[in-house]
């Protein structure tokens, strides 16, 4: 299921999408309805929508069923083979053939290019209010203008179930001493160096195949790779360069080394169910954990220490 922060953010992008259709396509229909069902004057009328509204990729209208009555007006102009589709299994539709005056799609993988797209559908009122059929409008997101926010992710505790052959097979299986595991003490001294004193934001440790996975301040958008060779040698330190503790991280930097504590606490906790991964970013104040059993737990770094007793007694597991 989505989450309610997810879903809020896409329907406020949605209701800002609607605003902006709403009146435009409503007196489009209502010019269409004029000359209803004359299809060359639709068509005439549907090529200067698609001038009117700059984003819209198709307008085409069908009829009461949503059998496409019109070509499919667009900025190269009419397409002649979308005459007579029938629209009425598509989902966006739906709405329109329940009664719905306007209505907005979800967002869809269109047929032709296969993007993501929204359809904004209007029905045509004739002159007693009757409905004679229906305006479409297409729109492919990647063409629409950028009105929306980021979305920003809710800091709260997500569990995420993995893989059921592995839980199915959990008890099968036991832990064997990685690279990492044997030289954990130095690789946790150089990892708290790195994320306190070298701009280290978003580390993975992935213990059972002794690598991780680092994101520095200094190239945020390139991940890079280390294995034990590397992760085992203080001179590590020295490939990266010396940043201040960042002043709006979410996690302080004195809390990273407790973190990364109980990263090995869980490691060893138990010969069948152990940590295979840690994650902390500091920006965002999360930490991952990723189990044998292939579960996966993402929390805030407050709540991972506070609740560590509640892992490692498998009552959080």
């Amino acid at each position: 299921m989505m989450n309610t922060n997810l879903q809020e953010s896409i329907e406020r992008q949605r209701k800002i999408l609607k605003g902006w259709l709403a009146s435009s396509l409503s007196i489009l229909a209502e010019d269409c309805a004029q000359v209803w069902p004359q299809r060359a004057a639709l068509e005439a009328r549907l090529m200067e929508g698609i001038a009117e509204l700059p984003y819209c990729k198709y307008l085409y209208l069908m009829d009461a069923k949503a059998h496409q009555i019109t070509s499919n007006a667009s900025r190269v102009g009419l397409m002649e083979k979308q005459f007579g589709r029938d629209r009425s299994h598509r989902p966006y539709v739906a709405a329109a053939l329940a009664g719905s005056d306007f209505s907005l799609s979800d967002a869809y993988i269109s047929q032709n290019a296969k993007r993501p797209s929204l359809t904004a559908v209007q029905a045509v009122h004739g002159a007693q209010g009757e409905v004679l059929g229906f305006l479409g409008a297409d729109f492919d997101l990647r063409e629409l203008p950028a009105t929306q926010a980021m979305y920003a992710q809710p800091g709260q505790w997500m569990q995420l179930k993995g893989d059921p052959a592995i839980r199915g097979g959990l008890f099968r299986q036991q832990r064997f001493d990685s690279p990492m595991d044997q030289q954990i003490d130095t690789v946790l001294h150089i990892v708290n160096e790195l994320v306190t004193m070298h701009g280290v934001f978003h580390i993975k440790l992935h213990f059972s195949s002794s690598r991780a996975t680092i994101i520095a301040m200094n190239d945020p958008y390139r991940f890079r790779l280390h294995g034990i060779d590397e992760l085992g040698k203080p001179d590590l330190c020295l490939a990266y360069p010396r940043v201040d503790y960042p002043a709006d991280a979410l996690i302080p930097a004195d809390a990273v080394h407790s973190i990364l504590e109980v990263f090995r606490a869980l490691r060893f906790m138990d010969e069948t169910i152990y940590l295979r991964s840690g994650m902390l970013n500091i920006f965002n104040g999360m930490v991952g954990l990723t189990f044998s059993c292939d579960g996966s737990h993402y929390l805030p770094w407050e709540e991972f220490l506070k609740r560590k007793d509640d892992f490692l007694t498998g009552v959080a597991m």
